[in-house]
């Protein structure tokens, strides 16, 4: 049934909720988890720039290594389960979050997406925006939201 389940992460205890509920769907189905994360340069550098003074270090490494923890990490929980995982870490410059999430579901033939949501409503999700939303509207495959607790966002 659920072959080949995608799972985006970021390290956040939301996005762990995420992976914790597609490592139990993989073992019930005896499917194979990609763990995928996207470093956002773009996005960081907007948001950073007023902030850094000018900062011309090497950001992008930074962020890329960063990332490569953040997979290894959760490369590592799915690998003490007995889940057979593989990974993919993209750098990503321009595109939205929702459409790399989607497409890479689409060319991996994935048949299940599953990540976690903050669960926000009214002005706080408007404020703060959903990738989750995003990718539940854009995606071909089906999506599987996972609620993290209040206390653990």
């Amino acid at each position: 049934m659920y072959d080949r389940i995608l799972v985006p992460v970021d390290g956040s205890p939301t996005s762990n909720a995420g992976l914790e509920e597609a490592i139990q769907l993989s073992k019930l189905t005896h499917g194979r988890l990609r763990i995928v994360h996207a470093v956002e340069q773009l996005r960081y550098l907007t948001e950073v720039d007023g902030l850094s003074g000018g900062w011309t270090g090497d950001v992008a490494g930074v962020l890329l290594q960063g990332g490569k923890e953040i997979v290894a990490q959760a490369k590592a929980r799915a690998e003490a389960a007995g889940v057979e995982v593989d990974t993919k870490l993209f750098d990503n410059f321009v595109e939205r979050i929702a459409d790399l999430i989607a497409d890479e579901a689409k060319n991996w033939k994935a048949d299940l997406i599953v990540l976690g949501t903050h669960g926000r409503r009214g002005v706080r999700r408007a404020m703060l925006g959903s990738d989750a939303e995003q990718i539940l509207r854009t995606s071909s495959v089906p999506v599987l939201l996972v609620r993290c607790p209040e206390s653990s966002s």
